[in-house]
């Protein structure tokens, strides 16, 4: 379980916060230097391939090999990392990355590699990376309490953006000095260190008392989770938009270097550091401007400071000023994704908070691929200075669409579980995967009451859905007006049991508004009956229909 805000209530929450809880900065360093491999990898594979000669569309296939997997398995692997243990499907990822580092520092040594292996390699280590970025986002959440997640993701950020900034000039290094083989080796010890982490954690959580969703539920069920959480869908379109725009900047870097200031590879290498000495800066800050901004301002801010840096980017002819814009432009990059990425944490409980993260990345990393084709195409088009001003003013109108779609202030939504509901006792033994069952509510409501009802249930009708409730419906009863019945399915009685588990303290607010409006003797009147056909199950004389009885595992009974 996370540390609690609870044990701290006096501490002062700084950017640095996070570091005070040993885990998180234990991983934080070996993710770190597992960043500082990844990217000496990079800069080893793009080399190798070159140099064995491989056609330019193979050379650009290095890239999209490795990030390729992140939109094809992220929501697969955030369904895994939500219904599994995360701590050991991050273990299980690193071992695999090491494993498929090993073999190709092998290969390389021995001369085996040929382009097409290459890419298939690359191709694994974006499989692992893939695996592994749903489970470490989440973990995020376990290690450090609700109120330092910000500041953690931020720093996880900073960490990133740290190795981004030096990891290619020591790769090119080592591949200078040693070869490609070398780049490879040192990658694969980068992960030695998260795997002894990782292995001598013992994370203390909640025993699971419901088996795992099958995996093409478990990702139905994050892609409704979304759909029917209109402040989740905010937050991915805006960070799609912000990727598609924003990458331009990223995209067109090389060619501001080489065009636009009249520079060679170190004045390259001098932009990527500016971008990423930003964006350590802007993690820095990261907290600082959270207490005196609202989420959304600070989104809206980092929108109208990167179109700054890619107007002056596409302006300036002058090295350094260039090179301040970058740092303006990193520290922008840094604030806007650390707070999308947080506010889809804290608006997501921790039950489907993998799946929610990882439909972020593949929506974030999509416009990312996106835009870069897009501004390539621009930049070829009309030239790189006018690519780059027009990026800057689809940002300032990603800045604008925050007055229509503003981000959600999450400070006070308590989204642990309800944890009230017990298994009912019943007079029909069924199984877990019987079904399908269907659940009605009967309320009473005064007529001066219908308009507040009626309002309340669009809320609750949401919430069922999003749970994963089927064919909801509000009846009225024509001979009893005062009479409303509320219905829903579920597919098998698993799913009902799993559909009550999920409400969180912020959805009992709902159920506690309708259970006022009820004027009916006690509580509203709940009826759970399971769909049968006539004739569709031969019964035992004298039997209350037992349905193929077996009890859930470890079940709570009602009282």
């Amino acid at each position: 379980m996370p540390p609690q805000d609870a044990d701290v209530p006096h501490r002062r929450i700084s950017s640095l916060s996070p570091f005070q809880h040993r885990i998180f900065l234990a991983v934080w360093i070996a993710s770190l230097a597992s960043n500082f491999g990844g990217l000496i990898q990079s800069v080893g594979a793009a080399w190798l391939m070159t140099s064995i000669g491989a056609s330019a569309d193979l050379i650009a296939l290095v890239q999209a090999s490795t990030t390729l997997p992140i939109m094809l398995f992220s929501l697969m692997a955030g369904a895994i990392a939500d219904n599994f243990d995360r701590r050991q499907l991050m273990l299980v990822s690193q071992l695999f990355l090491l494993a498929v580092s090993v073999a190709l520092t092998l290969c390389t040594y021995y001369g085996l590699v040929t382009p097409w292996l290459l890419l298939g390699f690359t191709f694994l280590v974006g499989c692992g990376t893939a695996f592994n970025g749903p489970a470490w986002q989440s973990l995020v959440g376990e290690m450090v309490p609700r109120a330092d997640l910000p500041a953690a993701i931020a720093l996880n950020s900073m960490g990133f953006n740290i190795a981004r900034s030096l990891g290619p000039a020591l790769g090119g290094i080592i591949v200078a000095t040693v070869g490609a083989f070398a780049a490879f080796a040192v990658n694969a010890i980068s992960y030695l260190g998260l795997i002894v982490v990782l292995a001598r954690w013992r994370l203390v959580r909640p025993p699971r008392t419901l088996p795992p969703e099958a995996l093409g539920s478990a990702m139905a069920a994050g892609i409704r989770y979304i759909a029917m959480s209109p402040n989740l869908s905010v937050v991915l379109l805006r960070g799609a938009a912000f990727g598609v725009a924003a990458i331009a900047v990223q995209a067109l870097m090389p060619l501001v270097a080489r065009d636009l200031i009249q520079g060679g590879p170190l004045t390259y290498g001098l932009l990527l550091g500016g971008f990423g000495a930003g964006a350590v800066g802007g993690a820095l800050l990261s907290a600082r401007l959270r207490q005196a901004l609202s989420l959304e301002a600070l989104v809206r801010i980092a929108f109208i400071s990167f179109a700054v840096c890619a107007s002056v980017a596409g302006l300036s002819p002058f090295t350094l000023v260039t090179i301040v814009a970058m740092a303006l432009g990193g520290a922008s990059w840094v604030l806007a994704l650390s707070s999308f990425n947080a506010t889809v944490q804290l608006s997501s409980p921790r039950w489907v908070v993998g799946r929610a993260l990882a439909l972020y990345q593949m929506a974030t990393f999509g416009g990312m691929a996106f835009g870069s084709w897009i501004w390539g195409v621009a930049a070829a088009r009309f030239g790189t200075s006018d690519a780059l001003l027009i990026a800057a003013g689809v940002l300032v109108a990603g800045a604008v669409l925050g007055l229509r779609l503003p981000l959600p202030e999450m400070k006070t939504l308590n989204l642990d579980p309800l944890n009230h509901w017990t298994e009912p006792d019943l007079a029909v033994d069924i199984l877990p995967r019987s079904g399908p069952v269907v659940i009605t509510i009967e309320y009473m409501i005064r007529e001066t009451d219908v308009a507040a009802f009626l309002a309340v249930m669009a809320e609750r009708r949401r919430i069922r859905r999003r749970d994963g409730a089927r064919h909801w419906t509000l009846l009225r009863d024509l001979e009893n007006p005062e009479v409303w019945l509320e219905r829903y399915h579920s597919p098998t009685w698993l799913d009902y049991v799993r559909h009550n588990q999920r409400i969180t303290q912020a959805d009992a607010i709902v159920g506690e508004r309708l259970r006022d409006l009820h004027q009916g003797p006690g509580r509203p009147r709940v009826h759970r009956m399971i769909e049968r056909q006539p004739g569709g199950l031969p019964l035992d004389p004298g039997s209350h229909g037992h349905d193929l009885a077996e009890p859930l595992t470890d079940p709570t009974r009602s009282s």
